[in-house]
């Protein structure tokens, strides 16, 4: 079974519903409170074994400024060092989707500079518990605790979310047997979920990805290529599941509504705003 080296972070979508600021800025590199999201999910990639990083973008956006490393720029700067250069010592590799045909597509245009499994993360996506201050920042470990997963099982893997009923019309969701996999659904109603456990963008894929693209090809299949590749390997019980507990968070820079409550939902449980915020927010609402 091959290590896990590389992981490439899925930042191609235009990001249209948080116009205007993502013509100016990707929503992958968004705030949260004081940290970008790219920097959350770089780090947690980095932290699970990963020295290869892909990013997948679009001409249209430019991640330029991630690649330089701005300890030169603000050398007083007292935290860890890796929030101001998150890729480090690591590779990296930038690589263009040229047309919106959903994940599996954009995950292709590295699948060449790729050998053996590897971590997927959605570039807008954050999944984490930890919420202490930049100054303590520590990755996510999710996409750890995702790779020690496929060591233990050799399966495609991938992280889901219990995001209630009235939600489930949103997303992928999975029924299990164990951790196994047993079928997904795309967007149901909520009277025909058969769950409420969503993929909720943390996967690793096997190196056998590439040959299933001819497989299911994304003409056939249009975006939903993804969601017929891990039926494929749902059909050969080798598509495992990683349920995530109510301890971590789960936050969407894509939506602007959803990204709002996540910057609120993170600074209150951050130890240096949270009484403040709080405080604010109840007189605030006071006087409403």
């Amino acid at each position: 079974m091959g290590r896990v080296l590389d992981a490439v972070i899925v930042a191609a979508g235009m990001g249209t519903r948080m116009l205007p600021v993502s013509g100016y800025v990707a929503k992958e590199m968004l705030p949260l409170v004081d940290v970008p999201v790219m920097h959350h999910l770089i780090l947690e990639a980095r932290a699970a074994g990963c020295t290869r990083i892909h990013i997948i973008t679009s001409p249209a956006k430019d991640f330029s400024l991630l690649l330089e490393d701005m300890n030169s720029k603000f050398p007083s700067f007292s935290n860890d060092q890796s929030l101001l250069n998150p890729l480090g010592e690591a590779e990296y590799f930038i690589h263009y989707q040229h047309e919106q045909l959903g994940l599996a597509h954009a995950i292709s245009m590295a699948s060449e500079s790729i050998s053996g499994p590897f971590l997927v993360l959605l570039g807008d996506n954050i999944l984490t518990s930890n919420h202490a201050s930049s100054s303590s920042f520590e990755p996510s470990s999710v996409s750890t605790d995702l790779v020690l997963l496929h060591q233990e099982t050799g399966c495609a893997c991938g992280s889901v979310y219990d995001v209630g009923p009235d939600s489930v019309h949103q997303y992928g969701i999975v029924s299990l047997d164990g951790d196994t996999v047993q079928s997904i659904v795309e967007k149901p109603n909520k009277e025909d979920a058969l769950s409420t456990l969503a993929f909720c963008g943390r996967y690793i894929f096997t190196d056998d990805f590439s040959a299933l693209l001819d497989r299911f090809s994304v003409d056939e299949h249009g975006e939903l290529q993804s969601i017929a590749i891990l039926k494929h390997w749902m059909d050969e019980g080798n598509l495992r599941a990683h349920v995530l507990d109510s301890t971590v968070s789960w936050y969407d820079s894509g939506m602007p509504l959803v990204w709002l409550t996540s910057q609120i939902d993170h600074a209150l449980r951050r130890p240096e705003y949270g009484d403040e915020l709080t405080a604010w927010l109840n007189q605030r609402l006071n006087q409403s």
